[in-house]
């Protein structure tokens, strides 16, 4: 049985004749992560404002561990904590000290706030800043003390508008290990990002929004049946003599998307829609005719193509 935290029903957003959000429905299981993903103007920020109070659907209806995000603001402030792209301006205050600002307006009594703040500058590794002032600090480090503002509460859902934006590798890398770190804890993480690389590597599921509609959800692999994503093969070959005759015989064998060839890398790489069996079919066939085949394999596809696929399609209807 699966244990929905965050459960969106059929939920509209207008905005006089505009349709912002177009009856979306989603789920989020208690301790996932969930990439949350669209082009500018998808959908994405209306969506979040109405999972945190802040803005009311038109229609349809959206839940966090039962509450509802309309009639129950007051206990959804409790369940979430939210982290918008941009900090914001805290000048003349220390670490510490800003932690103490927003635990009193969580309403932590004081004799507890002590102890709560150092707990989540524990968990987000950043007890160290305690005494700097904030805006001396990194980009990255602000996002750390971010993130232990929104952990102050001890929310049971988590809410990141971009957490990795204009982070170097090294602090990104940080920011992947605690987030996963905070899905370990039981967090259940609704993330947006534009470095979708990076997100790929940390999330459960993946939910694709364009055009205010859900276009596809799920893992990698459900989101590539969802958008009938073409296969990508890479044949390599031991030797370059005979790559013409490699491609010959793919493009006999399926009806072939793109294909490439490189002398240089003594490969071939094409995109196709191929069953298993179709594939296998297609190895035997240039075993057969002495292709000097090395490796015959499926590469992966990302979250970008995934991604770009998306953006292509609704770009295409516009015209």
């Amino acid at each position: 049985m699966t244990d929905s935290v965050v459960v969106i029903e059929n939920m509209t957003k207008k905005f006089g004749e505009f349709t912002a959000v177009d009856k979306l429905s989603m789920t989020v299981e208690r301790g996932r992560i969930l990439g949350f993903i669209g082009p500018n103007g998808a959908g994405k920020t209306t969506t979040i404002k109405i999972l945190v109070g802040l803005a009311r659907p038109t229609s349809g209806r959206a839940t966090i561990a039962g509450a509802d995000c309309v009639t129950e603001s007051h206990q959804i402030k409790k369940l979430v904590g939210y982290m918008p792209d941009k900090f914001g301006p805290y000048p003349n205050m220390r670490v510490r000290e800003y932690l103490d600002f927003f635990g009193a307006a969580f309403k932590i009594p004081k004799k507890e706030r002590k102890a709560r703040i150092q707990e989540v500058l524990e968990i987000t590794r950043a007890t160290y800043m305690q005494d700097r002032y904030v805006e001396a600090l990194s980009h990255g480090m602000q996002q750390r003390v971010g993130i232990a503002r929104t952990l102050l509460h001890d929310p049971e859902v988590l809410i990141f508008d971009e957490p990795a934006n204009g982070l170097d590798p090294e602090a990104r890398i940080e920011m992947r290990d605690l987030l996963l770190r905070l899905a370990d804890l039981g967090k259940t993480l609704i993330v947006t990002s534009h470095i979708l690389p990076e997100l790929s590597r940390i999330c459960d599921e993946i939910a694709i929004i364009s055009g205010g509609k859900l276009r596809a959800s799920g893992t990698m692999a459900e989101i590539n049946q969802q958008l009938g994503q073409m296969r990508m093969v890479e044949i390599h070959l031991d030797g370059a003599d005979r790559i013409d005759d490699a491609q010959d015989i793919v493009r006999k064998h399926s009806d072939i998307a793109e294909i490439a060839g490189s002398k240089t890398e003594e490969l071939i790489r094409f995109r196709a829609n191929l069953t298993d069996q179709a594939m296998a079919s297609l190895l035997n066939s240039l075993v057969t005719e002495n292709i000097p085949v090395a490796q015959f394999h499926e590469v992966q596809t990302d979250l970008e193509d995934a991604f770009l696929t998306v953006t292509k399609e609704d770009r295409a209807k516009m015209v």
